[in-house]
């Protein structure tokens, strides 16, 4: 299944994880694509200390875009 996401996108959890210390919202990074169609995501604060590790799937997480899609940047 394309999911569309891949090693280093940012994205955010879309479900809490309080056993890992994780809300929902928390902003993390794509670090490993796991055999399973899954992804293993890190969690780091501001000065890039991780502070948890989770393999989530694709319904877990939002893929966060930074850039207006081509379409809008047309019309713009």
């Amino acid at each position: 299944m394309n999911t569309g996401l891949k090693l280093f996108d940012v994205v955010a959890l879309e479900r809490a994880l309080p056993e890992k210390g994780l809300e929902r919202g928390h902003v993390g990074t794509i670090v490993e694509l796991l055999p399973n169609g899954a992804f293993e995501v890190e969690f780091s604060d501001d000065q890039g200390q991780a502070y948890a590790f989770a393999a989530l799937t694709a319904t877990d997480i939002l893929k966060l875009v930074y850039e207006p899609s081509v379409h809008l940047a047309k019309t713009v």
